[in-house]
């Protein structure tokens, strides 16, 4: 998250006279908060963000009174408000593909005995809005508001090939800087994803973000532009094998997005 950080913020601080440092500080603090942590110090979040604890105490204060931030007093450290709560859920109540995604997606997750998810870009990763999961035992549990990176998913991936030139190529850039070791292979495999959705209409991942997890992805847009989206198909590799998703539920899922497209008026 630090190194997301810096390379979506600090580049511009420097640069955009428009850019406002304490709003992007205060928003940067209020991100350190991960799923399963819920408390967290000043000192811990002067770490994981970089700055001088002083700031930190006074954008943590400022967070508390607004109510973005609670404090505890028992154990003298933070945890997110309910004001952070009501800003995703307004998000999420004014996305009407989830709504009309719904059925669809769960008629899929029962036929694969998988899970069925949409995701929205947060920076480098993406971020679930809506999931499904088949009656299955065995069927990922990732819950609205899990994060997988954007660059090894099928996710991920359906949604660079779907961006225009411009913005894929600053995205790959970053995805470049903060995996310089991997770079080759991420590389190899997002030049791939790219040539399967050119020729099906989707993207696979097999095994390329953890190696028993396998998917298939397919991006959408909205018919104003405003936010782009992807829905991915996924599941334990023994039951998602790259035969079935190529041939079954990678066209599968292309028909799905174009009829949420259709509904929502992407089409005529």
């Amino acid at each position: 998250m630090e190194d997301q950080s810096q390379t979506f913020s600090d580049g511009q601080k420097n640069k955009d006279r428009q850019f406002v440092n304490a709003l992007a500080r205060g928003l940067e603090i209020l991100r350190c908060f991960l799923p399963g942590e819920k408390y967290l110090s000043n000192t811990e979040l002067a770490k994981r963000t970089g700055m001088p604890k002083p700031t930190i105490s006074r954008l943590t204060y400022t967070l508390t009174k607004l109510g973005y931030l609670d404090f505890s007093s028992d154990r003298g450290q933070y945890h997110l408000g309910s004001g952070v709560l009501s800003l995703g859920n307004s998000l999420l109540s004014n996305l009407d593909v989830r709504k009309l995604a719904r059925p669809a997606m769960r008629e899929l997750a029962e036929h694969s005995q998988a899970s069925v998810s949409i995701g929205i870009r947060d920076r480098l990763d993406m971020v679930y809005i809506e999931s499904c999961r088949s009656s299955s035992a065995v069927a990922l549990r990732r819950d609205v508001g899990s994060h997988i990176p954007m660059a090894t998913t099928a996710m991920g991936k359906a949604l660079l090939c779907a961006l225009p030139q411009t913005e894929r190529d600053f995205l790959m850039d970053h995805i470049r800087l903060g995996n310089e070791e991997k770079w080759p292979q991420i590389k190899a495999s997002l030049e791939q994803g790219f040539k399967d959705y050119q020729d099906h209409g989707f993207c696979v991942s097999v095994g390329d973000w953890e190696a028993n997890i396998n998917a298939v992805g397919v991006p959408l847009i909205d018919p104003d532009g405003e936010e782009m989206m992807a829905f991915n198909c996924g599941g334990p590799a023994f039951l998602l094998q790259r035969e079935a998703l190529m041939n079954d539920l990678g066209p599968r899922l292309v028909q799905l997005v174009h009829n949420v497209e259709v509904n929502m008026g992407c089409h005529s």
